[in-house]
């Protein structure tokens, strides 16, 4: 048998920190991994693991205790034939190899050399802990460049991770279930030793895997890294210091505002899990919350249909229930009205299938829709209130000096609104384009989650479908959405008699703390006359 001493990792410079927890007694026996101490600055708290399999022998700290890095925390007897084992408690008491934080960097360029390569997470956009839905390929599978390792899905949207390149699969290191960032390993691949990683292939990150020592390669090592970098990753100290909670437990509570203390722990010794937190989250939004003067919303009573015929549950798609939540917000918290009128796109047809047509390309379709983008943006600039958004505290008024036009896509999974971005830029064939492609990505499941983001106004079109009139449910943070019906021909009176106009109903429901009626009136009217002449959209 060994002995040796758990140490503190490296700190990155901080100085102290608390012990806040000590998770283990003497006598008791770990497996690696497991968490020993739990130390806390002033920003974040990090686990101290076990770097081996062992017996704790001693404890040298005690709750409140200051330690600092290479501070012993305890003694550790572990098993003398698992070399593996000691060179990871060795790793553990030295300061991080630059080299080693090298190696774990997901987006270290390297010469491939026929050994084992990381894949990541590519970029995404912003979001963050998306799920891992499904693993696509097979352990041991050889795979063509492009080929499909996971699917990931957001609130919003679907898309793969595709192989880098031609290569082996090794072994997947997610599961379906789990939650992945940018950068989040999932999978080693081994590829030809001939071949190099390609500085042009941006849409995954490749970390190679090199030769290392025992030291090195141990999982200790990497905790020292990820400990180190935690420490200095969060801003405010948490609530709920007494309580037991892992670091990345702490994080969540601190960005949902939640007080630990009030949080029941299902995990050893009472240590609040990330599915406690999330359950008292869920059970706290379900409550009724009763607003200004006692009112709260009632709660639709559970109804047993079987009772009057066979019935067939089928739940929701992601897509559908984030669509769910956030009309519901919108139409709980935004005074919404719409205003409705009819445009005159007579000449604009008669442009667009006639000498519009005869000059595009034939695999160049613009419909109608493009027009509209155009004519919305123009209207924009003239009535800005629509292109901006009410503050967080309802007192003043952002103006946007970007033009991104939402476009809603009708999906087989739900409805997802995709961005023209700087629409103000583009002329209507490059919106055509944009907007096709879009679309179509749409609903391959492949639209990227940052072309869903950043929309200043947003068009729900269902005049391919029918339809006179409908009520477009305002999108928060937004002010204002356009509804667009089928258009269709109808005699209009143009002084002297009637005559068959094709005429297109628009429907803009608005925010009526930023837009009162007359100016939502003169903002729809504007619209419909920069759509009844088609020269308009094309200054």
């Amino acid at each position: 048998m060994t002995m040796q001493n758990v140490t503190v990792p490296d700190l990155g410079g901080i100085e102290q920190v608390e012990v806040i927890e000590i998770s283990v007694a003497v006598g008791d026996r770990v497996a690696a991994e497991d968490t020993l101490i739990v130390v806390e600055s002033d920003k974040a708290s990090m686990d101290i693991p076990s770097p081996a399999a062992g017996i704790i022998r001693s404890i040298d700290v005690k709750k409140g205790d200051k330690v600092s890095t290479g501070s012993v925390v305890l003694s550790l007897e572990i098993s003398a034939d698992t070399p593996a084992q000691v060179a990871a408690v060795q790793a553990q008491n030295q300061i991080v190899n630059p080299q080693i934080t090298d190696a774990v960097s997901p987006v270290a360029p390297a010469v491939n050399t026929g050994a084992s390569e990381q894949i990541c997470v590519p970029d995404l956009g912003g979001m963050s802990q998306v799920s891992v839905i499904e693993l696509v390929a097979k352990e041991g599978d050889s795979l063509n460049a492009e080929a499909s390792l996971i699917v990931l899905e957001s609130d919003k949207a679907s898309m793969d991770v595709p192989a880098p390149r031609a290569g082996v699969l090794l072994r997947y290191l997610v599961k379906v279930g789990d939650k992945v960032n940018s950068g989040t390993p999932i999978a080693e691949m081994r590829f030809s030793a001939a071949e190099k990683i390609s500085a042009a292939q941006p849409a995954v990150a490749v970390a190679q895997k090199p030769v290392q020592s025992a030291a090195q390669s141990a999982p200790a090592a990497d905790k020292v890294i990820t400990a180190a970098a935690a420490l200095n990753a969060s801003d405010n100290l948490p609530s709920g210091k007494d309580v037991h909670a892992g670091p990345a437990v702490r994080m969540l509570a601190r960005e949902l505002g939640v007080d630990l203390t009030q949080v029941k722990g299902s995990g050893p010794r009472n240590r609040i899990l990330k599915e406690d937190l999330q359950a008292f989250v869920k059970q706290k939004m379900q409550q009724p919350a009763a607003a200004a003067g006692g009112f709260a919303l009632p709660e639709l009573p559970a109804e047993d249909f079987s009772r009057f015929g066979p019935v067939e549950s089928k739940a929701l798609s992601k897509i559908k229930l984030a669509t769910a939540r956030n009309m519901r917000i919108s139409w709980l918290t935004i005074p919404q009205v719409t205003q409705f009128d009819e445009a005159d796109i007579t000449a604009l047809e008669e442009y667009r299938k006639g000498p519009m047509a005869a000059m595009l390309p034939a695999d160049v379709k613009v419909t109608p829709l493009a027009f509209i983008t155009k004519a919305c943006v123009k209207a924009l600039q003239a009535f800005p209130a629509f292109n901006s958004s009410l503050s967080a505290d309802g007192q003043s008024l952002i103006y946007k000096g970007y033009y991104h036009v939402g476009i809603a896509v009708d999906t087989p999974d739900g409805l997802v609104v995709p961005v023209i971005k700087d629409a103000d830029k583009k002329s209507v064939t490059d919106i055509a384009r944009e907007s096709s492609l879009l679309a179509a990505k749409a609903r391959d499941k492949k639209l990227p989650l940052d072309a869903m983001a950043g929309a200043s106004f947003t068009i729900s079109s269902l005049g391919g479908i029918g339809g006179t009139a409908f009520t477009p449910i305002v999108n928060a943070p937004q002010v204002a959405i356009l509804g667009v019906s089928k258009a269709s021909i109808k005699p209009v009176w143009d002084g002297k008699q009637f005559a068959p106009r094709l005429m297109l109903p628009l429907s803009v429901s608005y925010d009526h703390r930023v837009v009162d009626g007359a100016e939502a009136a003169r903002f729809t009217r504007y619209l419909a006359e920069l759509l009844s002449d088609v020269r308009h959209l094309l200054l």
